[in-house]
């Protein structure tokens, strides 16, 4: 039996003949097959937590389990992250949540709780990190990985090594993770999608242009609404169509990112797995189940958004320059107002405090519908500045104060402390 005409058993990584139905030594029917699955020419993974958000609440509350689950805001915001119940009965990620819940009326929402889902991502990073070096992170719950050279490492190929990694998250941290492999970014980016949940898709070289042919233009990864119905109304609907689409007109029309599209449209992709990708901000908002004018009521919102994003920072290992302050007032005209800091912080009362004299910069808004915080210019938390301040002389102890919350609520859980503001 050769490795070509082998199967992969993705619960005890036995190696099976492809013929079989079963694994030979655990009778797992979750065989891995493919004819290129161990060529080491497949070196790039991308791997992604299934509905990652939803999955830590139910793994954290096992009453959840069975039932319907959207992480996300109120009837006037949007949906996060919707279980995979949820997704039988419609609901998606960004979808309104009034329509998210006329389509499942008895779904559980809850808050998304960002500390629990950043813990979460740093085990799964730090297994990734015993594998290769070279990981892209996209977010929290997803990233590429080029698996180049590691089979000498690890005496095992690549194929093997995703699947143990696979089952190693879900003994370990208790979630599930769908997996793509290909030998390329886009390719496997798109076999991850293929078999979710707890799926593990194969995209080899030598189908690549029959696989990728009928796919709709939106397979490609940015082909948003707008993308996709100009390309549409130039006749390109498939990839296909834009193989064959004249290279001089699409970048008369799409300009040099034309022949991007229409490269990727062939499966080619030379794009190298970067890692940690430059993170450009961190930012949380909120939209209000109805309008609030009322000033102290924003300010505990600001404090809470700003607890979110530096608990995010924090978890980052990032601090940042910038703060800026989002609003939508009710007639959905957007305002946004940006602070310079004196030195980069990733302290959530310094970021509140900005934030709040952004609030006041503004001025008279009238109701707002949404309110946001962001924090930019990022760099390491050790390029931070130390906290005390001569035009602030209180800014060290309030630091030092958030450091010891921050350690109890570590210890004894996110309710254990609080501030008076977040009650607002």
């Amino acid at each position: 039996m050769t490795l070509a005409e082998s199967a992969l058993c993705r619960d005890c990584l036995t190696v099976a003949p492809a013929a079989a139905s079963r694994c030979p030594a655990c009778r797992s029917p979750r065989l891995l097959r493919h004819p290129e699955l161990f060529d080491p020419a497949l070196q790039i993974a991308h791997v992604d937590c299934d509905a990652f958000f939803a999955a830590v609440e139910k793994r954290d509350d096992p009453s959840l389990r069975d039932k319907p689950v959207i992480v996300g805001g109120g009837r006037r915001g949007v949906v996060s992250t919707a279980c995979y119940v949820a997704r039988i009965r419609g609901v998606r990620s960004a979808m309104p949540m009034f329509k998210a819940l006329a389509l499942c009326p008895d779904a559980v929402v809850l808050k998304p709780r960002f500390d629990a889902y950043a813990q979460a991502s740093r085990a799964i990073r730090a297994m990734m990190e015993a594998l290769t070096p070279a990981i892209e992170p996209l977010s929290l719950d997803e990233a590429f990985l080029d698996l180049s050279g590691t089979r000498l490492l690890h005496g095992a190929p690549p194929a093997i090594l995703l699947a143990r990694l696979a089952r190693q998250v879900e003994r370990e941290v208790g979630l599930t993770v769908s997996v793509g492999l290909s030998h390329n970014k886009f390719l496997a980016k798109i076999a991850s999608d293929l078999d979710k949940p707890r799926g593990f898709s194969v995209v080899g070289r030598a189908e690549t242009e029959a696989f990728l042919a009928d796919r709709p233009v939106s397979a490609i990864w940015g082909v948003g609404a707008r993308t996709r119905a100009a390309l549409e109304a130039e006749g390109l609907r498939t990839l296909a169509d834009l193989r064959r689409a004249d290279p001089r007109a699409l970048v008369a029309k799409f300009g040099a990112s034309g022949l991007r599209l229409q490269a990727l449209a062939h499966g080619r992709d030379a794009r190298r797995v970067e890692r940690d990708a430059e993170i450009k901000s961190i930012s949380n908002e909120i939209t209000f189940e109805t309008d609030i004018a009322d000033r102290d009521l924003l300010e505990g919102h600001l404090w809470r958004l700003s607890e979110k994003v530096s608990g995010r920072a924090k978890a980052r290992g990032l601090a940042g320059r910038v703060v800026t302050v989002k609003l939508k007032r009710a007639d959905f005209r957007l305002i946004t107002r940006r602070r310079a800091l004196r030195s980069p912080t990733q302290m959530a009362d310094a970021i509140w405090r900005a934030a709040q004299g952004l609030l006041t910069q503004a001025g008279e808004t009238g109701p707002l519908r949404l309110i946001g915080v962001g924090l930019s210019d990022l760099c390491p938390e050790a390029a931070a500045g130390a906290e005390a301040d001569l035009l602030d002389p209180g800014a060290g102890a309030r630091a030092e104060a958030e450091r010891a919350a921050d350690r109890i609520r570590a210890r004894f859980g996110a309710g254990a402390i609080f501030k008076g503001r977040a009650l607002r």
